[in-house]
């Protein structure tokens, strides 16, 4: 980012007329490359979507996965690891339905370019999240 630049808001990781700006892209996907497992090792067990999150995470690190896709995936994700969100994570019970929402909106209209092996990588990743929290 430029000194001119001006950063991006949390806003902007979700507003689809800038999820493709270059500079929101890159901020978006800083923001889950440094927060995306922290969250999913401490979220795993608690929420439903954790494997869609995961695929979609697989997807994005994928070479073959088109940027576009790439930055509206990187978008969704930034959201969920976000703190500052719609519906605060701290409420039991409906603090991840916002999350749930927009990784749902995402893999409906982006779903082609999740790939089996994207999935199997997240249900194999769960898994051992999942079998790390038990332990």
């Amino acid at each position: 980012m430029t000194a001119k630049a001006k950063p991006a808001s949390p806003a902007d990781a979700i507003d689809p007329e800038k999820a493709l700006v270059p500079t929101v892209q890159r901020v978006n996907e800083m923001r889950v490359r440094k927060g995306f497992w922290p969250k999913i090792r401490s979220t795993a067990t608690r929420i439903p979507f954790a494997g869609q999150a995961l695929a979609a995470w697989y997807a994005t690190q994928d070479p073959k996965t088109p940027l576009a896709a790439k930055g509206i995936m990187f978008g969704a994700l930034a959201y969920f690891v976000m703190p500052v969100d719609a519906i605060p994570d701290i409420f039991a019970g409906i603090g991840f339905t916002d999350d749930a929402a927009v990784i749902a909106a995402v893999l409906a209209t982006l779903g082609a370019h999740v790939k089996r092996k994207h999935h199997e990588q997240a249900e194999a990743a769960l898994k051992r999240v999942r079998d790390d929290a038990e332990s």
